[in-house]
């Protein structure tokens, strides 16, 4: 604890960033929330306890995709609930960002409630309450039962359609009075990308590849097939939302999108063209058919009849879905044109856009997210020149650091209060440009099992070391300075082009900690 009182004594960290501006808490609007985020699998852990059955999350995890056995415990948070809570409050939160598992809630997909489950969900947004903290619920992140994938293929069957909206109704039934925030599906353009097209998340469908597991899978099919699903699905909730608990309940009604933001590779026409075409209809293929009622026309004319068509009454119903826009964002790729005539017959959804990307750090052993707090802005502007400037929270954005089994190595994470820094300020700088963003959340509240890395890597605020039978959380750097933020304590000057941040010492680790 010496070194850290020593660590936040010492000289302003100086970091890049394109505010212009000295910001502080205060000059945000008072309505504008800043809270953390989780999911259901990364976090609770109890996989197999009270009822709860495997989610293709899980099926995932235990197909030797992972480099950890401890998935199914997780950080706890079934039982630790309550503990977490109490950190978010000292933190300073506004919002807790955490999914519902549908197989804790419903086990067998369809039918009977868990009362466990029930009482968990209960518990938790209780005690959220009690501190102040607005929930806000993502009903689906990644972890469709396993019993529906394994009945019918989960989302590339329209049964799953039904299914959805009767597990959403259970959730607003039961929890709307107290929630007021609820988000359908969690990085939906993603999902099917990952999950359907290149096979490497859940379900894991994908043509037949040499670097894949894929064992089921058409990768020129069924991602605009799941996303069709998912789209009917989001609506379909939303739907039920509005006609039957939206006017008692006074909430609001989402979808989440993962946006890149795409850079052309070089300064060629074409590059140009692929990065400008990537960047909308990454977004497009989801955005568009909730705001204008169907796909963008460049989608229908490469995809062509692999591209499911929507019925008037589907248009109508998809149309005008949502509320708002979650946003997901971490960092920008370059883009390069990737003509038609050097395609092959094995076709993929980038491939139907016409661009491949490139990781713009060539170096694969840098775990850590390169900032370009600027890249964010150029989102944040297209959707609100292309979507009508609808409200945007941006539910997850955060820096990826490697996992240490050491606390001091871990939690001395200046990388990560530099990112903040950073996107936050940029935040700022789009709300003064006009953009309708309405919050933001840190990813992640603590340090769980990553989708991608298990836990080779951590995204967290609070440490947390998997070997230890407690699953003690600690703070880390840059969960004092978010608190420190939150609190009104930390003032952040931009000078040159550079953003000066002073940590203060009245808001010390051990208060976060205690």
């Amino acid at each position: 604890m010496l070194l850290l009182k020593v660590l936040i004594a010492a000289l302003p960290l100086i970091v890049q960033a394109a505010s212009g501006d000295t910001f502080i808490r205060d000059d945000f609007p008072p309505d504008f929330l800043f809270g953390a985020a989780t999911s259901a699998y990364q976090v609770e852990g109890a996989a197999d306890e009270d009822g709860r059955t495997p989610s293709i999350f899980d099926t995932f995890a235990h197909n030797g995709n992972m480099t950890n056995e401890l998935a199914d415990r997780a950080c706890d948070q079934y039982h630790k609930y309550k503990e977490d809570v109490e950190i978010m409050a000292k933190m300073g939160l506004d919002a807790y960002r955490f999914s519902i598992s549908w197989s804790r809630l419903i086990p067998n997909g369809r039918g009977p409630v868990n009362p466990k489950g029930l009482e968990y969900y209960n518990n938790l947004i209780n005690d959220l309450i009690r501190y102040g903290i607005q929930p806000h619920v993502t009903l689906h992140h990644s972890d469709l039962p396993q019993v529906l994938e394994d009945e019918y293929g989960g989302w590339v069957s329209r049964r799953v359609v039904e299914d959805f909206k009767e597990f959403a109704d259970v959730c607003f039934r039961e929890f709307g009075d107290r929630v007021k925030y609820w988000t359908t599906l969690n990085e939906a353009n993603v999902f099917v990308i990952g999950g359907y097209d290149w096979g490497l998340l859940p379900p894991q469908r994908c043509s037949s590849s040499p670097v894949t597991k894929c064992s089921k899978g058409n990768s020129s099919s069924e991602p605009y097939l799941a996303a069709h699903n998912l789209l009917l699905a989001h609506a379909s909730a939303v739907t039920l939302y509005r006609t039957k608990y939206q006017e008692k309940q006074g909430g609001h009604v989402g979808i989440n999108i993962f946006a890149f933001d795409f850079i052309p590779l070089t300064n060629t026409s074409e590059d140009l063209s692929a990065s400008e075409r990537a960047n909308k209809l990454i977004l497009g293929w989801f955005l568009n058919p909730i705001v204008f009622g169907d796909y963008p026309d460049e989608m229908r004319k490469n995809i062509g009849s692999r591209l499911p068509s929507f019925t008037k009454t589907e248009s109508d119903l998809v149309k005008g879905s949502i509320d708002f826009i979650g946003l997901n964002f971490y960092y920008s790729l370059y883009a390069q044109d990737y003509p038609r005539s050097f395609q092959g017959e094995d076709r993929g959804v980038m491939q139907d856009m016409e661009f491949k990307y490139i990781d713009i750090v060539d170096d694969p052993s840098v775990i850590e997210i390169p900032i370009t707090p600027s890249a964010l802005i150029r989102v944040l502007d297209l959707l609100k020149n292309t979507y009508g400037n609808l409200p945007v929270y941006i539910h997850e954005n955060g820096q990826q650091t490697a996992r240490s089994c050491s606390p001091e190595s871990s939690i001395n994470d200046w990388s990560r209060v530099k990112y903040f820094q950073a996107y936050i300020g940029q935040v700022l700088c789009s709300l003064r440009n006009g953009s309708n963003v309405r919050g933001y959340f840190a990813w992640s509240l603590l340090d769980m099992f990553e989708l991608l890395t298990g836990y080779e890597t951590s995204y967290g605020l609070y440490y947390i070391d998997v070997n230890d039978p407690n699953l003690t959380r600690r703070p880390k750097l840059s969960a004092q300075w978010y608190s420190n933020f939150l609190h009104g304590t930390v003032k952040c000057d931009s000078m040159d082009q550079k953003l000066t941040v002073q940590l203060e010492t009245n808001a010390t680790m051990e208060s976060l900690a205690a």
